[in-house]
């Protein structure tokens, strides 16, 4: 699948900042991880940090499917609201996920420090806004809800937004907790760090085969050559419908750009992520390197020439839809792309075995804040690896 239109800013600014081989031989390991983004990077940097026999492999170049096209909002919000989600699976459940969420973004934060990644990761406030009145009741019903659970947030009203803001809107969540990063370099980062530790990693390496064993897994390669394993983990995102058969999410198109730095971006307080409740959505961030990314106007996923043949359509609406919010920001685009990710009904990741696949772990972190589902991934599924229980495995099961 062409999970991106062909110049997604991070993969083009970036460069490739490592060459992996392709696999060349017959392997054995105890996990072999399909897909080479952000999400197999961090489990099988959780993996080989537990001593386990881990080996990487992508049909593409690291980092160049849908990591390269990610607009990398780090929330703790999910998809769907917290108090729609209390109605579609509980409150234990729906506070606990939050909860998870929130508490990925300090643990993404450590783990970069801690392997030393410059990867632009920055801790940023996120700003909620609601587009009409009749939208304030649920928001301060939300507000509430999140204040219970001991989520550090404001209640915006329409002064309070006008006061740091050139914009109005009836009302706003303004959350502490929210972070921002460049994907692409923190994949790359992670497997450098991974391979000190022992990992292999091996881009341009198709699977084309995966067998369910007595004992694991046995995957041919491409090329033939054949990986057995004690366990596979597949993370390679939205591509793993084909395994699936569609058993798992829809598939959407969105849209992004990147403007060329500015000398100066006024108005636009502590430089925070911004989101809004519109269908589709917008949201927006900034780098450090002073540029702004926009992104949004989603749409069902068709195939890859019809997302593309959108690509000039979505990103006037998107330079408009910035200009209404931010009328003296001279926002000139650099780069725009399109995007393939999915979605769920209740907003929750899939992560676990599925049934068909009972020697395989899928890191599935559909919706718009799948970094922070790919870190709870990589935990749950280390855990099960390592016969640890983890008491929040069933949050995120197939067929829950």
């Amino acid at each position: 699948m062409n999970l991106t239109s062909s110049h997604p800013f991070w993969s083009v600014n970036n460069g490739l900042p490592e060459n992996y081989p392709s696999l060349q031989r017959d392997v054995a390991c105890d996990a072999v991880v399909i897909g080479g983004g952000i999400t197999g990077a961090l489990v099988a940097v959780h993996l080989v940090e537990a001593e386990v026999k881990t080996l990487l492999i992508d049909k593409r170049d690291i980092g160049t499917g849908s990591t390269s096209a990610s607009t990398a909002l780090l929330q703790y919000e999910i998809d769907v609201p917290l108090r729609e989600l209390i109605q579609k699976v509980g409150l234990t459940a729906a506070t606990r996920s939050y909860q998870l969420c929130r508490e990925s973004i300090g643990k993404l934060e450590r783990l970069a420090t801690r392997l030393k990644i410059n990867c632009g990761f920055e801790r940023k406030p996120s700003l909620f806004l609601a587009r009409h009145k009749s939208e304030i009741p649920d928001l301060r019903e939300e507000f509430q809800l999140r204040q219970k659970m001991g989520i550090e947030l404001e209640f915006f009203d329409a002064p309070a937004i006008l006061k740091r803001f050139p914009f109005s809107r009836p009302a706003a969540l303004f959350s502490k907790d929210g972070g921002q990063v460049d994907p692409h370099r923190l994949t790359h980062g992670l497997l450098a760090a991974g391979q000190r530790a022992g990992l292999e990693v091996c881009d341009r390496t198709e699977m084309m085969r995966m067998e369910q064993t007595r004992r694991g897994v046995r995957i041919t390669t491409m090329h033939g050559f054949q990986i057995t394993a004690h366990r596979a983990v597949i993370a390679a995102g939205f591509e793993s419908k084909n395994l699936l058969r569609g058993a798992a999410g829809t598939l959407k198109s969105t849209y992004a750009l990147i403007s060329e730095p500015l000398p100066r971006i006024s108005g636009w307080h502590q430089r925070c992520l911004i989101w809004d409740s519109g269908s589709p959505y917008l949201y927006m961030r900034t780098t450090t390197e002073g540029r702004v990314i926009v992104g949004g106007e989603d749409v069902d996923f068709v195939n890859a020439k019809r997302r593309d043949a959108l690509m000039s359509q979505k990103t006037r609406t998107l330079v408009k839809k910035f200009g209404r919010l931010f009328p003296d920001v001279p926002l000139e685009v650099a780069y725009a792309w399109a995007g393939t990710f999915g979605e769920t009904k209740d907003g929750l990741a899939y992560i676990g075995v599925h049934p068909r696949f009972p020697h395989a772990y899928f890191a599935l972190g559909y919706g718009g804040n799948g970094i922070t589902f790919s870190l709870i991934a990589a935990e749950l599924i280390r855990d099960s690896l390592l016969g640890r229980t983890n008491r929040d495995a069933h949050l995120f099961r197939f067929n829950r």
